[in-house]
């Protein structure tokens, strides 16, 4: 053979192992994202007026930019888009903006401020999935608490990605249970199913874990109606509470924290939202070392998280703080790349014990059970912002600093749920 030849044949060679590693990069990268190029729709539903829609306004611009994080890393290779409808609150409002999904073919349904309109969507979800085969609907909890959601009405189609009441408290009154200079509680809640539950856990956990608590008063008042707080406050300081335990959020806990700086009331408060729209602000440099926040995050995670929220408030000058829509994505992608499909059903079985490394919190796992998302959970203090602790919400010189750090086996708690699934799976 002559050397052109051999040339020929090494060129020849060479390029069919060239080919080959082509066909074969091309194949494991169509295997690592099954679904590039497909669409998901998911409809996100919550308030954007009222009292509580400056709530709803940060958390669509929190979907909006973790949309376009996720477009580009999630493993199945799908594009998720994002519809947000105003339901002003209302589960009336909230069931036909869920009409207005399924006339659009959305798949994937996105609630969680307010554990009524859950309840209703819940219902409405069970039964259009069982009357409509085949255009079935999955819907996604980012924030609704009511412990009933994954106990007693627990549905298949319903995934929780926040903590539940039940675990929230369980987290909170391990912590309480090591500050003996609490001695007298105050439960005020707003009254609906999840204001109702935080007061009925409080007692149970507060009996098996400090019995020589006081409850010394005991209240419920209307959801995002109150705008003057000062009467109850006043309530509260008769009492001789030196503490008060509230599930309240949005506009409900800034309006309640005002009331009580300007009201000279110095006991602590045990919250599950200080972090939330408003309340940052409201408290200002008051309450350091008073005001506690139990939740699945704080202000100050660190690593990739720290990263996220600087971009988030440099673009919207805003902080973002709902990172269930975070881990929201990561589940959602990594159950589609598993089921290499986006068919709702499969997708839903793909989600059940399904173990994700999240972006922040380490491993989470959505429960199969009763499909309540099992993470870590933190108690976080209000204090002034320093060089470890430096992210400094809605312009205030303070924070939200971890005191303590439960992981998913202390702050989980059993479920009663006697899930009913569809055939197939």
């Amino acid at each position: 053979m002559t050397l052109s030849n051999r040339l020929a044949v090494r060129s020849l060679v060479h390029l069919g192992v060239a080919a080959a590693l082509a066909a074969s990069a091309g194949a494991a990268l169509a295997q690592a994202k099954p679904l590039a190029g497909q669409t998901v729709k998911m409809m996100w539903i919550d308030p954007l007026t009222g009292l509580m829609g400056p709530v709803g306004g940060n958390q669509l611009k929190s979907w909006q930019f973790f949309n376009e994080k996720f477009n580009a890393t999630n493993p199945a290779g799908v594009k998720f888009e994002i519809i947000g409808v105003d339901n002003k609150l209302s589960p009336t409002e909230s069931l036909n903006a869920l009409k207005s999904a399924i006339d659009q073919g959305v798949r994937y349904v996105i609630q969680g401020n307010g554990s009524s309109v859950a309840m209703a969507l819940i219902d409405a979800i069970n039964k259009h999935n069982e009357r409509n085969p085949g255009k079935e609907i999955v819907y996604l909890n980012e924030a609704a608490v009511d412990p009933d959601l994954t106990n007693s009405k627990c549905s298949f189609w319903h995934f929780r990605f926040d903590g539940d009441t039940s675990m929230k408290m369980e987290a909170m009154t391990t912590f309480m249970k090591g500050q003996t200079d609490i001695k007298k509680v105050y439960l005020f809640n707003q009254n609906y199913s999840h204001g109702q539950q935080v007061a009925k856990f409080a007692k149970e956990n507060l009996k098996r874990k400090r019995p020589d608590i006081e409850i010394v008063g005991e209240e419920l008042h209307p959801l995002a109606q109150v705008r003057d707080f000062a009467p109850y406050i006043a309530k509260i300081k008769a009492s001789g509470a030196d503490t008060v335990i509230t599930g309240n959020w949005g506009s409900d806990l800034a309006l309640l924290v005002k009331a009580a700086t300007e009201g000279g009331y110095t006991g602590k408060f045990m919250t599950y939202y200080t972090g939330v729209t408003g309340t940052p602000a409201a408290l200002g440099s008051n309450g350091a070392g008073k005001v506690y926040q139990v939740a699945y995050a704080h202000y100050n995670m660190g690593g990739q998280m720290d990263t996220w929220m600087k971009e988030f408030n440099t673009k919207f000058s805003d902080d973002f703080y709902t990172g269930a829509i975070i881990r929201i994505y990561e589940v959602l992608g990594a159950a589609m790349a598993k089921a290499k499909s986006t068919d709702p059903v499969k997708v839903a079985f793909a989600m059940e014990g399904l173990k994700v490394k999240s972006a922040f919190g380490g491993e989470v796992e959505m429960r199969k059970s009763d499909h309540q998302l099992q993470q870590s959970l933190y108690m976080s203090v209000w204090q002034k912002a320093d060089a470890k602790y430096s992210y400094k919400p809605e312009k205030t010189e303070m924070t939200l600093a971890p005191v303590a750090e439960y992981a998913p086996y202390v702050s989980s708690t059993p479920t009663s749920c006697q899930m009913v699934r569809p055939t197939g799976g």
